[in-house]
């Protein structure tokens, strides 16, 4: 008989998801300059990109999966438990018909162990015949509208208590759309750098540069057809354009201040939305706790051409030592455990800790009733996350509303974005 071929693409994944597991690094920020990925042609790197954060993304219920099939004494070298959680997710969770996956499987555990190709072809048999049927129930169920925890879980690849978590907090149809969005790979945005041309300007930068773009749904937004032409021009680098996903983009759109207001930024990260802030004509104070974030987004400052617009200090968001007077706007971009960005960070779902959401919004609190000091009368006080989880979104704002800080202010709204992207982000507007 013929011998099946393994991938190049499958192949590339394996050493790549091994190299994360051991170094223990972010997966997005390893692809992006990995030579394994340069060397191969586009079509490969797509899909070997795709089983690389799809696994990590799902790791723990592929570990669920593969282990419910093994001997009770039966122990897996890494490499080989390596392979078959890549197997197991492309069974899973990509649409490649059950034998192709199967079989591929059982070649790349063979690359790394001869003597296993029995036991993989024995376990992906098992994941392609019992639990495909098992997931394809729990997306019937989600369809329906009528589905359990146990449903979220499987179809999101979440653990237990984040699906629990958000079929509390999310309605029905929110939370099945949630689980639904998990794994697939996320939308592929920019915003226009109106700071330094008009929008039509940047349309045709990215057209002239193949990243085929057309208009999204937040003004200034483009979606890109063939992102990866992104990474062969200078765009980014120029700050012409700048990466950002449409949940952040809907946020800075929300807020809009205008020419010549007052804004205080608390959680400027690598400044996207400074500059698209600074961008309508404000004056931003721009605070961040790390030295080494808040000197590069200094220098990105004066690359997107802003700089005269934002003031870039090195603070600490509760205490703000360094900030005089008050601000027509206070924008807490509030550090947070990311559960509305997994598509974008694969490694958030397995990793998050359940006791670590009660840390983070105590401290999300105490951020909030420091920064409101600062609103002028009148002005207005905005608190962003990337989370979906009520207990570091509407329960912090209603926290805070209970204390001596938030006494004067009055919510004006308060929900997560509706931008078609695969995050979620929520933000809540007060007035003083």
């Amino acid at each position: 008989m013929p011998t099946t071929k393994l991938a190049p693409a499958r192949r590339a994944a394996l050493k790549l998801f091994s190299e994360c597991r051991r170094r223990e690094a972010r997966a997005r920020d390893m692809l992006r300059d990995s030579d394994v990925l340069a060397a191969l042609d586009s079509r490969d790197r797509a899909l070997a990109t795709r089983l690389v954060l799809g696994t990590i993304a799902a790791r723990g219920e592929v570990d669920r999966a593969i282990t419910s099939h093994l001997h009770s004494r039966s122990v897996l070298e890494p490499l080989v438990r390596d392979a078959l959680r890549i197997a197991a997710f492309e069974i899973l969770y990509l649409d490649i018909p059950d034998h192709v996956a199967v079989s591929q499987g059982v070649e790349l555990v063979r690359s790394v162990s001869k003597r296993a190709a029995g036991l993989g072809n024995a376990v992906l048999r098992r994941v392609a015949d019992e639990d495909s049927k098992a997931l394809a129930a729990s997306q019937d169920a989600l369809d329906s509208g009528i589905y359990t925890i146990d449903d979220l879980q499987r179809v999101g690849a979440l653990p237990e208590w984040l699906a629990a978590a958000v079929r509390t907090d999310l309605d029905p149809a929110a939370a099945a759309d949630y689980a639904r969005r998990t794994l697939e790979p996320p939308c592929q945005s920019v915003a226009a750098n109106t700071a330094k041309h008009t929008v039509e300007e940047c349309r045709e930068l990215l057209a002239e540069a193949g990243c085929d773009p057309a208009d999204g749904p937040v003004a200034g937004s483009f979606v890109l057809g063939c992102p990866a032409a992104l990474n062969d021009s200078d765009l980014v680098a120029n700050c012409d354009v700048l990466p950002c996903d449409l949940a952040a983009q809907e946020v800075v759109a929300t807020l809009a201040p205008t020419q010549g207001q007052k804004v205080l930024e608390v959680g400027q990260g690598r400044g996207t939305k400074s500059v698209l802030l600074a961008a309508t004509g404000a004056r931003l104070t721009s605070v961040e706790l790390d030295p080494k974030k808040s000197a590069l987004a200094s220098a990105r400052m004066q690359t997107a051409g802003v700089a005269d617009r934002v003031r870039c200090v090195c603070d600490d968001g509760q205490t703000l030592e360094h900030i005089d007077g008050t601000f027509d706007l206070v924008f807490v971009d509030a550090p947070c455990s990311g559960t509305g960005t997994l598509s974008r960070h694969p490694e958030i779902s397995w990793s998050l800790r359940e006791d670590a959401v009660s840390d983070l919004a105590a401290l999300q609190l105490r951020i909030l009733r420091n920064a409101s000091i600062r609103v002028a009368p009148g002005g207005r006080l905005a608190y962003s996350t990337c989370s979906v989880l009520a207990a570091e979104d509407a329960d912090v704002v209603s926290a805070f509303l209970a204390s001596p800080e938030g006494a004067g202010f009055t919510a004006k709204s308060m929900a997560l974005t509706s931008a078609p992207d695969a995050d979620r982000h929520f933000l809540s507007v007060l007035e003083r």
